[in-house]
């Protein structure tokens, strides 16, 4: 637990004891692979994808209650996760749903 000591206006000292919790915690990752973010967002329900509005798909995870941004170059952002085993839980997830749409792989992309 934090503790510090702060000072009022008039100069007197408080003595400050926040309690805290983890509410959400954000995490990336790299695929190595290019995705086709429309066939994705057409397969799965829990896609969405408007290239118009945003350059990423954006995969809702029920369980655990996470959001995903897709990027077709397989970079992936989590958010809303609580723990870093939600995270793994949750990138998993998101492998078994893009895993049919890579475009080019890792070593395809470099050359």
């Amino acid at each position: 637990m934090a503790k510090d000591a702060a000072h009022r206006k008039n100069g007197s000292k408080i003595s400050l004891h926040p309690d805290f919790k983890i509410e959400n915690i954000v995490a990336s990752a790299d695929l190595g692979v290019e995705l086709d973010l429309y066939a994705i967002a057409k397969a799965s329900a829990d896609v969405d994808y408007e290239p118009e509005q945003f350059p990423g798909a954006i995969c809702k995870i029920h369980e655990p209650k996470t959001a995903l941004l897709l990027f077709k170059n397989g970079k992936i952002i989590c958010t809303g996760s609580k723990t870093e085993e939600d995270i793994k839980r949750a990138i998993d997830q998101v492998i078994k749903i893009v895993a049919k749409f890579i475009i080019k792989d890792a070593q395809s992309r470099s050359s």
